[in-house]
């Protein structure tokens, strides 16, 4: 196996871990987090139906035109994702930070929606 398939595998033998412990329900549904190299997504799921209740990402028209891939722009999707979270009635979410360590662009974006006014 080389080197890249193993660091796939062993996040999504992560991912597998902590989706096991962690679910998102109506009254406190869950922050997902994806990050790849140049952008970073956070949607509010709600694991009871199936459905996204409020997403945002460095890719919407909001944000259209910032490096996605720094800081930064991870601080400002989480804003935007506790904004329309806040509107949409959401004060409270359980953090999935999908297998990736908290630092960088995943704690960034954390605080930011904390910032925002979102409880977790």
């Amino acid at each position: 196996m080389n080197k890249h398939k193993a660091k796939q595998a062993g996040l999504k033998r992560r991912q597998r871990r902590i989706r096991g412990k962690i679910s998102g329900t109506a009254e406190r549904p869950r922050l997902r987090v994806v990050r790849t190299n140049a952008n970073i997504y956070a949607m509010i799921v709600d694991d009871t139906k199936h459905n996204t209740l409020v997403s945002a990402s460095t890719l919407g028209t909001e944000l259209k035109g910032i490096n996605g891939g720094n800081k930064e722009a991870a601080e400002k999707v989480g804003e935007l994702v506790a904004k329309r979270a806040l509107e949409a009635g959401i004060k409270q979410v359980t953090f999935d930070r999908g297998g990736r360590i908290y630092h960088g662009r995943v704690k960034a974006l954390a605080e930011g929606a904390r910032a925002a006014g979102l409880e977790f």
